[in-house]
Formats: C-alpha cells, structure tokens, sequence
C-alpha cells in the first residue's frame, strides 16, 4: 500500500543510475510500496525488489497511472520502443530523464506529457559524489523542480540551465568528464612505473593527489589558475612539467577533446529525434 505523505515514482529501466537514485530514495525515507520499476529483466526486478522492497512490473500496465513522476533510466536506442506501451497510463505525470542525448521535444511527443525534465547525471552519481545538469520545460512548475531536485539529492549536486543546447557541453563537461580523470591517473600510474615505483604506489598517489587538489580548489575562493601558479616555481619541477605540458599542446587538445564531445552529443540528439 502507498504512503499518502510521499509521490509516487515510477522507474522505467532498473539500471545502474536508477539503482543509485532507488537507494538514495529508501535512505530518505520513501517507503518501497511508492517506487514502482519497471524492467524486463526478472534477475533485476528480483535484485530490487529484494534490496528495497519496491514493487517491480515486466511491462507497462495501469500501476503505472499512480505515478506522480516518472523516471526514464532505459538506454536511449531503447526510449522509443518503452514508451509506446507507456504513454496511455503516464501522460499526466511528470517526466525525469536520465538519458542521454533524448531531447525533451520527444519526450513530450512520446510521453504525452510537456512536464519534463532532462538531466545529464555522470557515474559518480553511482557514490553519492556525482553531478547533474538539469533543464526544464517552461510547463514544469517551481514545486516540480524542487521535488527533482530533492529526488536527484541522494547522488550529489545539480546544476540548472535554461537552454536545452547547453545539456551538450554539460555532456561533455561533467558527463563525460570522469573518464578524462581516469585518463590522466592512469597516465599518472604509467609514469610512476617508468619512474620506479610500484602500479599500487602510482595509484595511491594519484588517487590521494587528485582527490586532494580537488577539494582544495572547492574549499578554496582562488581561480584555479592561482592554486596552480601557487605550485609552480620558475626552474623547479612543477615548471618543468607545465611546460613539457605546454610545448605538446596539452591544454589546447583537451579543449579541442571536449568540444568533440559536445559536437557528438549534439549529433546523438539528432539521430534519436527522429
């Protein structure tokens, strides 16, 4: 039975992200009989019915007319194919979408509802330590924000933007952007074993280094700019690194890198508008 205090959600897809946002909800407090998923997958309805006590659906029926608010976590190839036998139980809802490179002009169209919200969460979300990119259609309400915000709450920080375009370079930024960290410490766990040390070493030192500078430069109100000229010495090591950096264009390639990113990101709303 519902609990009359708390909305209920649906979930379409019972994925990583939706597992993350499911888990943050039951650690709030909303009880399991007010989250509905739907997957195909028996393993996974089982997995979550068991983990959270939510109640879980093969496929679309009229439980999904209780939902207040309805999260799309399907992969977007799939979007289309889930939401035809959706749409008659969830146009009056309002829609969340987790997925990537689905413009909210689809789905609205496939939906039958204009109340939506597109996000571009990244996989630290997974952690509690993600980040996500928010827009809104002019139809959802200032309530309906704040009740997206406080359901995206349990997997970090938001960010809001008033164009649906700029959701391309959030993309490439921040969802995208923890694979441009893994980059660089792995190139940092390389460099540590042609310089003696241990793999475990590298990585305990870039892992430390990383999460170190980072929450430097959060706590800190100087540009990053100054936090690392702070570092740099004219003639000392860390010049010496900068500007190997510089003379091999690394700045210029990691702009040029992401704004690749947007431009794909751009290309996958096109190809999945159609």
């Amino acid at each position: 039975m519902t609990h009359p205090t708390h909305p209920t959600l649906a979930f379409i897809g019972g994925g990583n992200m939706a597992t993350a946002i499911l888990g943050g909800l039951i650690r709030s407090g909303t009880p399991g009989a007010n989250l509905i998923v739907l997957d195909p997958n028996a393993e996974q309805r089982a997995r979550l019915e068991r983990d959270f006590g939510v109640r879980t659906l093969a496929a679309a029926d009229a439980t999904l007319a209780e939902a207040d608010a309805v999260v799309w976590a399907v992969k977007p190839q799939s979007f289309k194919d889930a939401a035809a036998p959706c749409a008659p139980f969830v146009g009056g809802a309002l829609h969340l979408s987790v997925m990537a490179g689905i413009r909210s002009d689809t789905i609205a169209q496939a939906t039958g509802s204009d109340r939506v919200v597109r996000s571009m969460p990244n996989t630290p979300a997974l952690i509690g330590q993600g980040i996500t990119g928010l827009y809104a259609r002019p139809a959802v309400s200032a309530s309906e924000r704040a009740q997206v915000e406080a359901l995206l709450a349990p997997t970090g920080d938001v960010v809001w933007v008033e164009r649906e375009v700029d959701l391309d370079a959030v993309t490439a930024l921040s969802g995208s952007g923890p694979a441009y960290v893994f980059y660089f410490i792995e190139a940092m766990v390389a460099a540590a074993e042609r310089m003696g040390l241990t793999a475990e070493q590298g990585k305990q030192l870039a892992l430390a280094t990383f999460g170190g500078a980072t929450e430097l430069a959060r706590r800190s109100d100087d540009t990053p700019a100054t936090l690392r000229e702070r570092v740099t010495s004219k003639g000392g090591t860390t010049y010496a690194a900068l500007t190997t950096l510089q003379a091999q264009g690394v700045q210029d390639s990691f702009i040029a890198a992401m704004l690749a990113a947007q431009a794909r990101a751009r290309e996958l709303g096109d190809e999945f508008g159609r």
